[in-house]
């Protein structure tokens, strides 16, 4: 993967969509302020209608805008900004990669042409043609042949398209009315909008892998990393100041002299060791070492009873890794594929991490992962076993059933916080 191209677009991405939602903010009267209730205008409902100064508005946009006002006054005006910025990054990021991948049901791209130029959706030229869950048929209908709204049929196209994703990921697709839908910038169609951006600087060949999501957070975040580090660090910017990427031989190194000598402890004739270039052979030990080692080592292992956490899980590199040898170990016992992918995710990988944003990309790395082995996973309600450590006051002890597979990072007592 060449990471050139990539670093050259996150590394201004963040300001450039920072920069988006504070002027859609503005425009429903809420901007930065030193006296935080004088950056917050009033609103007045009357009938149908929301008024805020001298904008009139649909009486429908009153409650997430009560929701982000709530979220500034909370976060502050910056961190809310930044973290809705963020969540638009990730989400447009992630259908991206859909559909370049042909993940998405109704087939057609959704944030570029359908001959992979940065011009016209496919989507919005067929629009009349694509089903989505809740989508207003009659609506659309209506835009599409006024022949002047495609910025307004898009974005309801788009919402549309992050909407029917929440069933299958509501940690990264969020319900209908969040806070942060209000703030889905303004000129999408247009040529110099976030989207074609995105679109037009990385090359598609960029996209075949999932390792792609962690290296967009790592670029994505580097300026704000670069401004924090050697700080004193606060609670907001520990994930900027902590991410890092790690190698790929460094990942397949640890799953592989974890999870794999396990299985090579009871199975050591089994072919997975071929495949395990990383995988070290134990040393010689002597008789009575042999005979501890035989005492606990047991005759059988149940694939789906094994379990692997990555306490500090990133962008999930080292759970995707896990993904692909568990996958191996169930094929060797004689699973079908199809069936596969649902175990894996929801008995044999556990994630941790303390910002809720690297959750998000744990969560989505594995769906893909998943997603690439069974066509129909979205439709399956996979509940993932990925969490977000907000506060550690109160967390009880982790079930010891959780770690009968721990990646060397955690068996050393140390924590890594990776970006993988």
């Amino acid at each position: 993967m060449n990471t050139s191209h990539i670093k050259s677009y996150a590394t201004k991405a963040r300001t450039a969509f920072i920069a988006a939602m504070t002027k859609r903010a503005a425009l429903f009267g809420i901007r930065e302020s030193s006296i935080p209730a004088m950056g917050i205008a009033p609103v007045e409902q009357k009938g149908d209608l929301a008024l805020i100064g001298e904008r009139v508005f649909p009486a429908s946009i009153i409650r997430p805008r009560a929701a982000l006002v709530k979220k500034v006054e909370q976060l502050g005006f910056a961190q809310a900004m930044e973290q809705a910025a963020y969540s638009w990054f990730n989400r447009l990021c992630a259908i991206r990669y859909m559909e370049l991948q042909d993940y998405l049901d109704h087939g057609r791209r959704v944030l570029s042409a359908a001959d992979g130029s940065a011009g016209t959706p496919q989507i919005l030229d067929d629009c009349l043609e694509v089903e989505l869950p809740g989508l207003d048929k009659q609506l659309i209908t209506e835009l599409k042949l006024d022949g002047n709204k495609d910025e307004e049929l898009y974005r309801e196209l788009l919402l549309a398209q992050c909407h029917a994703l929440h069933q299958a990921m509501p940690f990264l697709f969020e319900a209908v009315d969040d806070a942060t839908e209000l703030l889905l910038p303004d000129n999408l169609t247009k040529t110099d909008s976030l989207i074609r951006e995105l679109v037009s600087a990385i090359p598609e060949e960029d996209w075949t892998s999932i390792e792609i999501i962690g290296w967009l957070y790592q670029f994505y975040i580097s300026e704000k990393k670069d401004q924090v580090i050697g700080k004193v660090v606060r609670s907001e910017d520990i994930p900027a100041a902590t991410q890092l990427f790690t190698p790929n031989w460094i990942v397949k190194y640890m799953v592989q002299n974890s999870l794999g000598t396990q299985w090579l402890a009871t199975y050591p004739d089994s072919p997975l060791k071929a495949q395990m270039e990383y995988y070290i052979e134990p040393a010689e030990q002597t008789d009575e070492v042999k005979a501890q080692l035989a005492a606990i080592t047991p005759e059988s292992l149940n694939p789906e009873e094994l379990t692997l956490i990555e306490p500090a899980s990133g962008s999930g590199h080292i759970l995707v890794e896990a993904y692909d040898l568990f996958k191996a170990i169930y094929l060797e016992r004689g699973y079908r594929q199809r069936d596969v992918a649902q175990l894996i995710l929801e008995k044999n990988l556990f994630g941790l991490d303390i910002d809720g944003r690297a959750a998000q990309l744990t969560s989505f790395a594995l769906m893909m992962k998943g997603r690439a082995d069974d066509r129909r996973l979205f439709e399956r309600g996979v509940k993932l076993n990925v969490m977000a450590l907000v506060d550690s006051l109160g967390l009880p002890a982790i079930n010891e059933h959780f770690c009968s597979c721990v990646p060397s990072c955690m068996a050393s007592g140390g924590f890594w916080q990776a970006a993988a």
